[in-house]
């Protein structure tokens, strides 16, 4: 059952600003505006410039009052917005009136929450809203905007439409054994099976690309002191963020940066150099270097080519545990104080790279190298995406899969029906309609207040 309750949030960030505007949503939102500026509102959708007065008939601020009734309105229910002054103290006191007049504190999200409930946005587009907020790229900000338009919403759509149109072809097998024409047998279900499957991938690989401009990438920096870890960081940063020195052990802690390298955003981690010490602060930061390089979703290691080091032996001295091609980039630093960089050649699968750092030579090289490795290659029609929204695709392929053995193999309609309806039911977690309470609690309970 929804919550018929009426909410009241400050919509605005915290601070000093010309303008905050507080939000109500919910069967009385009206009468409790009315209450606190005793008058009536202007007509739906026009700004009428009133006063807020507290309990005592006193005026408390003033500012424009705009209404906006159900069920076209944000969250489908009647909604206010007061728009006063930006003051952290009045804004403040305002709310706290509301709360007087009867109106409860929105909880984190929840005017999406009742947006979703109330059928105005599905479950993609309300995360969209939280995804713009968060953007930290131009491209990122594009892609929640064509989710919040309903890109990614069309496309699991009509994924689930043909998942619909198998369904039925199975379930129309099942209930009439006594047709002359096997319809399991006939290669039809098949076909539409392999083609949902394929659709279902298609999907997926575009929404890989949106999980990216909306997580982006972590990726540490690490390797032996004074092989110009720092210098890199940068070097792809493009600002003196890190302190860099001849002296060995410079950086003692971790140090991070975001930045975005051809629209991919990235977190760069720049490490404490790793190597046996007896200084407790030195050994600190190697103990959080190392922390940060298990959480890495891609580690640079930067060595010195003027020393003659061999990168695969410092890579299994160093990351043993975690040596796979997919996650490691050698970068051979100091490529101007030598004169041949092509010495060494085979490294076993791994990329490598050589760069001078400090004259940002190869930086260039090592960004489409980076870039290359997350397999980032966002399109025009890219639409953001998140973890749960693979997940749900992961296990729709996997039942789809289920759903394929028990149709050539062992020729079981009522096992291949029953794997379909779960492969439904995963691909429509994507868009909520079919989704757990807990799952929505968690979702909407990461947005912001009076969001």
């Amino acid at each position: 059952m929804l919550d018929r309750t009426t909410i009241a949030a400050i919509a605005t960030p915290p601070g000093r600003g010309g303008v905050g505007v507080i939000r109500l949503s919910g069967p009385k939102s009206y009468a409790i505006a009315e209450a606190l500026i005793q008058t009536k509102l202007a007509k739906a959708r026009y700004a009428g410039f009133r006063q807020f007065y507290d309990d005592a008939g006193e005026v408390m601020d003033e500012g424009l009052v705009i209404c906006f009734p159900n069920p076209n309105s944000f969250t489908g229910e009647d909604v206010v917005e007061l728009q006063g002054h930006g003051g952290p103290v009045i804004q403040n006191a305002l709310l706290a009136r509301l709360f007087e007049l009867g109106a409860t504190a929105a909880k984190a999200g929840e005017f999406s929450m009742r947006a979703f409930e109330n059928g105005k946005l599905d479950l993609v587009q309300a995360e969209a809203i939280a995804d713009l907020i968060d953007a930290t790229s131009q491209a990122a900000a594009r892609s929640a905007v064509r989710s919040l338009q309903g890109a990614f919403s069309t496309k699991v759509n009509t994924v689930l439409e043909k998942l619909i149109h198998l369904r039925l072809h199975v379930e129309a097998a099942i209930d009439f054994p006594e047709e002359e024409i096997d319809f399991l047998a006939d290669g039809k279900i098949l076909n539409l099976l392999d083609d949902v499957a394929q659709s279902v991938f298609v999907v997926q690989q575009s929404a890989r690309q949106g999980q990216l401009l909306r997580e982006g990438l972590q990726v540490v920096i690490a390797g032996k002191p004074n092989a110009g870890k720092s210098s890199l960081l940068n070097a792809l940063s493009g600002v003196e963020r890190a302190i860099v020195t001849d002296i060995a052990g410079t950086t003692r802690d971790v140090l991070h940066e975001k930045i975005t390298l051809n629209g991919l955003p990235i977190t760069l981690t720049d490490t404490a150099g790793l190597r046996e010490t007896g200084d407790i602060v030195e050994k600190e930061g190697i103990r959080r270097a190392i922390k940060e390089i298990e959480q890495a979703d891609l580690l640079l290691l930067v060595y010195d080519l003027s020393q003659g080091e061999d990168p695969l032996a410092l890579a299994q001295e160093y990351f043993a545990d975690h040596l796979e091609p997919k996650r490691l980039i050698l970068i051979g630093n100091k490529c101007d104080l030598i004169e041949n960089t092509e010495e060494v050649s085979d490294f076993k699968g791994f990329r490598h790279i050589c760069v001078s750092a400090k004259q940002e030579i190869g930086v260039q090289s090592l960004v489409s190298a980076i870039t290359a490795h997350a397999g980032f290659q966002p399109e025009e029609d890219t639409f953001i995406a998140r973890t749960r929204h693979l997940d749900a695709m992961k296990r729709t392929q996997a039942y789809l899969a289920e759903a394929r053995e028990q149709l050539v193999i062992y020729h079981a309609g009522e096992l291949v029906a029953e794997s379909l309806r779960l492969a439904q039911n995963a691909l429509a977690e994507i868009t909520g309609d079919f989704s757990a309470d807990d799952l929505l609690g968690e979702i909407f309970g990461s947005f912001c207040i009076g969001k």
